[in-house]
Parts: C-alpha cells; sequence; structure tokens
C-alpha cells in the first residue's frame, strides 16, 4: 500500500527480526473505557470498535491513516465484541446487558437511536459473528449462558441454538467453519451448513484458560488458540493433519531479579493476515509479533507499545494492522485506572514484516 501513513519506507534496523513502530498512527477520539474488540470492515475502510464504556464506535480511515468517527450505538452496559456483515452494509455489538444489536449503515443509520436489538441471551452475550446461511444474512451470538444463537434477522426468536460445554469466551468465523472456545479449556467447532450440532469437540491442548480462538487465513483448515499462560497452539481440525499440531510459547520474559523465572504473560489476541496465512499475537506484555505456522519462525516481534494490548485485527487488504492499547482486566478490576492508556493505533505493513519466510529444502 505505497504512500501508506506519509511513507512506506520502514526504519532501517539492525536486527531484521525487529519491527518498527514509528510510523505507527493513533485514532482520533478513541473510546473512554477499556477496548474489548475491534473488526474492520470487510468492503471499505471503516473499523467497527466495543469497548467497556457501553459503546460500539465505527471510525473511517483513509490513505494516510487519518480517522474520524461515523458513527456509535451503545448498550445499557459494556460493549464485549463487535463484527460487520460479509457484505460491509451493518455493525453488529454484543453487550453485558444480554442483547445484540445492529446499526444498518447501508440504511443511512448513524445514531445510537437507530440501532435495533436483533439477539438476546439469558446472560451476557460475549461473541457476536456474521456468517451467510443460503445467502441470507444470519448473526451467531455466543453467551456465558453456554448458548450459541444462530439469529435471522428478521426475526425476534433464533433460527437456531446449540449449547457448548461451558461459558463461552471467544469464537471466529471463516467460510463454513465456527470455532467456539470457552471456559475450562472446550474447543467446539460447528460446520455451519449443519448449525444444530458440534462437528468437534475437544479441550484445548494449552494447559490454561482459554482467551482467543482464530481461525487460519485464507485456508480455514485449522485455527490458533491462545492462553493466559503466554502460549499459543496450532491447531488442525482434520485428524489426517494432526502431525502438524504443535503449540509453542509467545507473549513472556525473563524476570530481571531471578534469571531462572519468566513472567508469564496472557495472549489475548490473535489476528490472520487476509492474503499471507501468517498472523500476529498480542497481549498483556504489550507486544504483538508476527509469525508464519508453517516455517515455525517469528517474522518481526515489535517494543512494548506502553499498555496492555486488548485487542487486533487487520484491514480487507492486509494492508493496516490495527492494536488496542488497552487494560485487560489481566490484573483484576482494581488496577483499572484513569492513568492506563487507552487508544487504538494503526501499524502500516510495509515490505516483508507479514510475508511468509521462502521455502526451502532445508528445515
Amino acid at each position: 500500500m505505497a504512500g501508506l501513513f506519509g511513507s512506506a519506507a520502514s526504519a532501517a534496523s539492525a536486527n531484521p527480526t525487529q519491527g518498527d513502530l514509528s510510523k505507527d498512527v493513533a485514532v482520533t477520539n478513541p473510546p473512554e473505557d477499556s477496548i474489548s474488540d475491534m473488526c474492520f470492515s470487510p468492503a471499505s475502510e471503516h473499523l467497527a470498535v466495543s469497548s467497556w464504556d457501553k459503546k460500539v464506535r465505527i471510525y473511517e480511515i483513509d490513505a494516510n491513516g487519518n480517522s474520524q468517527g461515523k458513527a456509535y450505538f451503545e448498550f445499557e452496559g459494556p460493549a464485549l465484541n463487535c463484527c460487520w456483515s460479509k457484505d460491509g452494509t451493518k455493525v453488529f455489538g454484543a453487550g453485558a446487558d444480554n442483547t445484540a444489536k445492529m446499526l444498518d449503515l447501508g440504511a443511512g443509520q448513524t445514531q445510537p437511536g437507530q440501532a435495533q436489538q436483533v439477539a438476546v441471551h439469558d446472560q451476557p452475550i460475549r461473541c457476536c459473528e456474521s456468517i451467510l446461511s443460503n445467502g441470507n444474512q444470519m448473526l451467531v451470538t455466543g453467551g456465558w449462558d453456554k448458548m450459541v444463537k444462530y439469529w435471522d434477522l428478521r426475526s425476534p426468536t433464533p433460527a437456531g441454538q446449540i449449547e457448548c460445554k461451558d461459558r463461552i469466551y471467544s469464537m471466529d468465523v471463516r467460510n463454513d467453519m465456527l470455532v467456539i472456545g470457552t471456559a475450562e479449556r472446550w474447543i467446539h467447532v460447528v460446520n455451519i451448513n449443519n448449525p444444530g450440532s458440534f462437528y468437534k469437540v475437544m479441550q484445548s491442548p494449552l494447559k490454561w484458560q482459554t482467551r482467543v480462538v482464530s481461525i487460519f487465513s485464507p485456508e480455514p483448515n485449522g485455527f490458533a488458540i491462545g492462553s493466559i499462560e503466554g502460549r499459543c497452539a496450532i491447531q488442525y481440525v482434520e485428524d489426517k493433519d494432526q502431525a502438524n499440531n504443535f503449540s509453542f510459547k509467545c507473549h513472556r520474559a525473563q524476570n530481571t531479579t531471578d534469571r531462572n523465572i519468566s513472567n508469564v504473560f496472557a495472549v489475548n489476541a490473535i489476528s490472520f493476515h487476509p492474503q499471507h496465512g501468517t498472523f500476529s499475537t498480542a497481549g498483556s506484555d504489550g507486544t504483538f509479533h508476527f509469525w508464519d505456522k508453517d516455517a515455525k519462525h517469528r517474522l518481526k516481534g515489535y517494543p512494548e507499545v506502553g499498555g496492555t494490548i486488548s485487542a487486533t485485527d487487520f484491514n480487507r487488504g492486509g494492508g493496516i494492522f490495527a492494536y488496542a492499547v488497552s487494560y485487560d482486566w489481566s490484573k483484576g478490576y482494581q488496577n483499572n485506572t484513569a492513568q492506563l492508556a487507552n487508544k487504538i493505533m494503526l501499524h502500516p505493513i510495509t515490505g516483508d514484516e507479514c510475508k511468509p519466510r521462502p521455502k526451502t529444502g532445508k528445515r
């Protein structure tokens, strides 16, 4: 994306795996409380952001990284998740008030009062994802009531539902695959052509609580899992591919006073590049990294950004990587102070930052 943010040239570094943050640009008028989720439109340069200040905001981003707020809607409690319809005309949000709402930008809706409730659960809705079913736009919601519900946007009652083994913490959808991560490390895989049953149920190969699941792109034949203990697992769906599964340490740091101790940080966000199949991890240590899963190799690591990173996403073309520097609740309610950073940064992807390693005959 030549000319992005003023220059496509990355600052020279003595370390080729050390990333550069000098061209990163802040989004104007960020949320007033912790950022729970971010999602770029699949059809335009717009970014939806959900926050604990009860709002879902929609920003427009131009080629220079300039941003402006275009619309927002709000809930009676924290907004915990957001997503776009597949055609980019509608924005959905999930709330701790047990509802999901929709703002139809395609119909000219920009004001909070124009948002309509499209889903309800018995407990807070933690996740929402948009799917296409027989050409019809539908919404999938996952809640702390353990339920996954499918919603036809024209009806106030769910078109179907399925109960998971525990409270839902993370969901992702790509093509016909829906992956759900719950409490007690359960992972549920659904083929959305058969939405009323689980294609596969397993426990995470990681030993501690799941924070995030993210489906491979562009070929959705597996998914990555991030946990609270600074580890990421690469997991393929089909039995024939299980030999390719592996896990690795990522967001950990050596203790400065005792070199035998590592400080361990939660992996809060995993985003796959839309073209290259590489992916990012971001965590409570305030860093993000780009990885090549096929080469089992770290492409770039970036300096600490001044606060925990709570959410990330690539835009549709893969030229912008957005990350939220925002409290992630990893140290409890009492540590959420007004002095903590709360901002959204746009990182221009330059050169080979996200490109996989050239394939060679050597390993």
